[in-house]
């Protein structure tokens, strides 16, 4: 084992990094710093400075990154409308790379010469955190003791803890599932949802009423753009983490956001699982509603061509990636004239698009009416923009091609 001095975990205060903080002192006979987020998980992070000093830390770092995270994070992933397999808006997975990157920059101001992470070894997380911080710190040693240890189980965990004197809360009996939250959404994955015919409980959401009990009014909102972001609703400034629990909030109480899926992990293995993103969803919703008018068609369609890969890309671990700046740089090319307004109806988890709004509208009411143009358009021109498109089918069939 190699020598190591000093290590930064990313510690949440909980059962398992509690677990770590002393297994690391103990195997690796080093100096242990503590690195706690603040994402807008809904929990206060205070008390994992007082969990730390008890377990004998000295170099601790409690940190609230919440508008890092939505500013810098969640928008320029949005701008590309990220989605993962069709449905999963990867509020996980665009976590990971700030706590990678504060992991790394606390390493360096502390002269640690390791950083360590609970993730289990069957997950994603594991690649994303050490994908980010060797693209950091190519040199960087990382600690993954769920891939060294054998305490592979919750009672084992809380026997070391008895053994070593480690208070932790809610010792006795399980928590029903394996939970991760931030500002952009909540996930559920374990025990029931293990079996993917098997349904959620209805007391398992924490953020979201059901549709069915949603309000029987509909909530109007409306969403400021500039530039492919959001900075105002209802005609408000607000900054950008501020906006994103606003949307959760008045989302969750209309029932927006709630999805079930069975995912395919990069490590390999499907994995299923239940996710609220009321903020996000609705952001989304809106977001698209904004670009159909004001950009144009072949540049929409180039985005949504490469958007699959972008969202694998962030899934995978890879935000620190050549690709993923190089998407992003066209991405963020695109979004100059992504600008204007946008009024969403809220109504039983529905996001209903009706209106937008824009001075870079590129929807021309004199072209696109149906009443007298005034000669705007021609519609005899389309006689011949159809025989051209259509000669190759034609040349095909004379042919005696199958089509």
């Amino acid at each position: 084992m190699s020598q190591v001095n000093k290590v930064v975990l990313a510690y949440s205060g909980g059962l398992d990094t509690s677990v770590i903080v002393k297994w690391l002192q103990e195997t690796y006979h080093c100096e242990v710093v503590t690195f706690t987020a603040d994402l807008g998980q809904g929990e206060e992070v205070e008390p994992a400075r007082l969990k730390a000093e008890q377990l004998g830390v000295k170099e601790i770092y409690v940190e609230d990154l919440r508008e890092e995270f939505v500013r810098d994070f969640v928008f320029p992933m949005f701008r590309a409308n990220a989605i993962y397999e069709g449905e999963y808006l990867l509020g996980t997975s665009i976590a990971r790379p700030l706590i990678a990157k504060r992991l790394v920059e606390i390493a360096n101001e502390t002269g640690a010469d390791a950083i360590s992470h609970g993730a289990t070894g069957k997950g994603n997380d594991q690649v994303r955190f050490e994908l980010g911080a060797y693209a950091l710190k190519p040199g960087v040693k990382v600690i993954a003791p769920w891939r060294e240890w054998d305490l592979n189980s919750r009672q084992k965990l809380l026997d070391y803890c008895d053994h070593h004197g480690i208070t932790v809360e809610k010792k006795k009996g399980k928590s029903p599932y394996s939970m991760d939250a931030n500002l952009l959404h909540i996930s559920y994955e374990g025990e029931v949802l293990e079996d993917p015919w098997a349904a959620a409980d209805d007391d398992m959401w924490r953020w979201s009423v059901s549709p069915q009990d949603a309000p029987d009014t509909p909530t109007m909102i409306d969403l400021t753009y500039a530039k492919g972001d959001l900075v105002a609703i209802d005609g408000k400034p607000m900054k950008a983490h501020e906006i994103l629990a606003y949307l959760n909030k008045v989302g969750g109480d209309n029932g927006v956001g709630r999805i079930d899926i069975v995912e395919n992990r990069y490590v390999g293995m499907k994995s299923r699982g239940c996710y609220e993103t009321p903020g996000g969803t609705i952001m989304m919703r809106a977001h698209r509603a904004i670009e159909s008018i004001c950009l144009d068609r072949e540049v929409a369609h180039l985005k949504d061509s490469i958007m699959p890969r972008y969202a694998e890309v962030v899934y995978n671990g890879y935000w620190w990636s050549p690709e993923r700046r190089a998407m992003q740089a066209l991405i963020d090319d695109t979004q100059e004239s992504v600008n204007g307004d946008v009024r969403l109806r809220l109504y039983k988890g529905n996001v209903d698009v009706v209106g937008r709004r824009s001075d870079d509208s590129l929807f021309d009411e004199k072209i696109a009416t149906f009443e007298e143009d005034g000669g705007a358009y021609d519609q005899k021109d389309a006689e011949g923009f159809i025989k051209l498109n259509a000669l190759r089918l034609r040349i095909a069939a004379l042919k005696g091609r199958k089509l």
